[in-house]
């Protein structure tokens, strides 16, 4: 058996499947896939949810109900990286609501305590500008912020 690149598996503690369904609303390219569910083998439930197997633009996923054991933190995240302002919006909303963090330069946690990073593509520029100064002003400005402004970074960028 061969498979194209990689599936993130991400362990919850019982929201498996609440979460495959939460983020393939959240994105396009995005769809469910095969459920498994525990038998009478257990060690859960009988027909409680083992794993979904989910897409999340385009991205493989397997949420697998794994128990207490684990749970997640910001040294691993997703990046989203946006084209503009109303897809930073879009996404900050979308993955903050009902219980979701806002947390500083562009990073924030869902409800499930996944982390994700809401980036402008223009800051990945203005990142790696050849200035130093207009990176430093920058880098400056976007740790002040929690959501990113696109227009506010340009202005710093620009030394406006």
């Amino acid at each position: 058996m061969t498979a194209d690149g990689f599936t993130t598996c991400l362990w919850f503690d019982g929201q498996a499947e609440e979460a495959a369904h939460h983020y393939v609303s959240v994105f396009k390219n995005s769809s469910i896939g095969r459920i498994a569910r525990y038998n009478e083998a257990g060690p859960g439930p009988a027909g409680s949810v083992v794993t979904v197997e989910f897409t999340a633009n385009g991205q493989k996923f397997v949420a697998l109900n794994g128990g207490p054991e684990f749970s997640f933190n910001e040294s691993i995240s997703f990046q989203i990286l946006c084209a503009d302002q109303e897809e930073i919006d879009y996404y900050w909303a979308r993955l903050t609501e009902n219980g979701g963090t806002p947390g500083p330069c562009g990073w924030l946690k869902d409800r499930f305590g996944v982390s994700w990073q809401v980036v402008p593509e223009e800051l990945v520029e203005f990142l790696h500008d050849a200035d130093p100064e207009k990176t430093a002003r920058t880098t400056r400005a976007m740790y002040a912020m929690g959501k990113l402004d696109i227009a506010e970074l340009k202005k710093v960028h620009a030394g406006e």
